[in-house]
């Protein structure tokens, strides 16, 4: 007799404290991990690949300036020009990947939670949770526009206040922390809700002022740990690296030249991308969660309708 996958859906319409979001984030990664990972990788496929180009464009730059000599890198030589192009190209064509899989992943988490939480478990199809992004594709690519925006001006605001000693370094790391949470939630309100970009912003901004040191300690605490975890993955890979540099550099840097370090530095740089975004997309559960927390602490629907349903046997 196999197990009902509903059996171990974890409400997430609960008002709950700063330690129980932290609790529910991991036993809801425990259950969920593979599949969203499938999904990761099913969407992600072809910007994986570009990844991949990206790596190798910026690898083969820097692996070809240091196969070339470290005295001038700007006096002028041609073969230095062409390792600069390829630098400057792979540097674009990487932001630009990463601003299409960044609002990808943000969408596919929220997607994968909202399906989560309306079906009562995840025996959806990862269908669904594309089918979901693609009718919310205006939206979500407006909010993201209006979010660089606000993002660029909190820069500015930041450059200010880390004039303040000390103070400002916190003020700083805690305003960080705030904004991080207000987008997430903001966003979650409006795939959730079906609102307008800017109503579902001033929602979350409703809800995340009025539980402020919740928000910013929930985003705080698990976007440390999951940075933690990034770095425990990437020790392995990092190691080898690391060995493989120093064993460079203790030789001539003409094996630079050779194809082995671009192979190996392609590699290694398309595995840290791949895992810096994968780590990006399971940020926005945090957040994900915190809306249904925040959200049942300020109108207290999920609790109504239970009370609703008490006595009542066509419910």
């Amino acid at each position: 007799m196999q197990d009902n996958p509903q059996s171990n859906y974890i409400e997430l319409r609960i008002n709950r404290d700063f330690g129980d979001l932290i609790t529910v984030y991991f036993d809801f990664l425990k259950q969920n991990l593979k599949k969203f990972t499938n999904i990761f990788l099913s969407y992600n496929g072809i910007f994986l690949i570009g990844l991949l180009l990206v790596s190798y464009l910026l690898v083969s730059g820097f692996v070809g300036l240091l196969a070339d000599g470290t005295d001038s890198f700007l006096d002028g030589d041609s073969g230095k020009t062409n390792y600069f192009i390829l630098i400057s190209i792979g540097a674009f064509l990487f932001f630009v990947i990463f601003i299409v899989v960044a609002l990808l992943n943000y969408s596919l988490a929220a997607g994968y939670l909202i399906n989560y939480e309306e079906k009562g478990g995840n025996s959806f199809d990862k269908r669904e949770v594309w089918e979901f992004f693609k009718q919310r594709l205006g939206s979500i690519v407006i909010f993201v526009l209006l979010m660089i925006l606000i993002f660029i001006g909190y820069m500015v605001m930041s450059l200010m206040v880390m004039i303040i000693p000390f103070l400002g370094i916190f003020a700083n790391y805690v305003f960080q922390f705030f904004i991080m949470a207000w987008f997430g939630v903001s966003f979650f309100c409006m795939l959730r809700e079906n609102k307008g970009v800017t109503e579902a912003l001033g929602e979350g901004w409703n809800l995340v002022t009025k539980s402020f040191w919740r928000s910013v300690g929930v985003n705080f605490i698990l976007g440390l740990l999951n940075w933690l975890l990034f770095l425990i993955v990437m020790m392995v890979p990092g190691i080898i690296l690391g060995i493989y540099t120093y064993h460079m550099v203790e030789n001539e840097a003409n094996n630079f030249a050779s194809v082995v370090p671009t192979v190996v530095y392609t590699l290694g740089t398309s595995i840290f991308l791949i895992m810096y975004i994968y780590v990006q997309s399971l940020s926005q559960f945090v957040n994900g969660m915190l809306y249904y927390a925040l959200h049942e602490k300020t109108y207290n629907t999920h609790t109504r309708s239970k009370i609703e349903q008490i006595g009542n046997p066509d419910l």
